[in-house]
């Protein structure tokens, strides 16, 4: 790998940890360069533009959540949707990962906002996400995989949200609810 890219590298590896102890708050391309340990003008020589250096992040970021869901739930034999939902809650709501999943409803609500780069990355994210469901779900008896793989993110999803914006103890509850026979 060129030294440039072994710096983009290590500066993509920076503001991923950067975004997952501030959140999107602290994202002006002056506390970009700082987290990344480098100016201004050497971030943009790293990356075309503030848009692009976040871009870079989430997808490391991405990929990070996707690596340890994929040790969690490896590929192999295809699961009902009930345990898939089961296991993923149990996996998305421990202390590890909430971090992540607070990040994920920030870009979200960012992407609605229409704040670029983040329409395109929170489609791009969810669509993956969506996908690796699928590629773990039985679609025996389902009418319609997709849909259901979506469903699937979508009840994840929302065990972020709850433990954004409700009491404490809930999305534990929540989670723990998902594993029980019957739902």
């Amino acid at each position: 790998m060129a030294p440039r890219d072994d710096q983009r590298a290590r500066a993509t590896s920076l503001l991923a940890a950067h975004l997952l102890h501030s959140g999107l708050a602290a994202t002006s391309l002056r506390q970009l360069a700082a987290a990344a340990g480098v100016s201004d003008r050497m971030l943009l020589y790293y990356f075309a533009d503030k848009a692009e250096a976040l871009a870079a992040a989430m997808a490391q970021i991405a990929s990070d959540i996707g690596a340890q869901l994929a040790d969690a739930i490896p590929l192999g034999p295809k699961l009902p949707p009930a345990t898939l939902i089961a296991i993923a809650a149990r996996i998305t709501t421990t202390p590890d990962m909430k971090p992540y999943m607070r990040l994920w409803i920030e870009v979200v609500a960012a992407s609605a906002r229409g704040e670029a780069p983040f329409p395109a990355v929170a489609r791009q994210i969810a669509t993956g996400f969506r996908i690796w469901i699928e590629a773990r779900l039985d679609p025996a008896g389902l009418p319609d995989p997709v849909g259901t793989a979506a469903l699937i993110l979508a009840t994840v999803d929302g065990l972020a949200l709850l433990d954004v914006c409700s009491e404490d103890g809930i999305t534990e509850r929540a989670a723990q609810a998902a594993q029980l026979p019957g739902i």
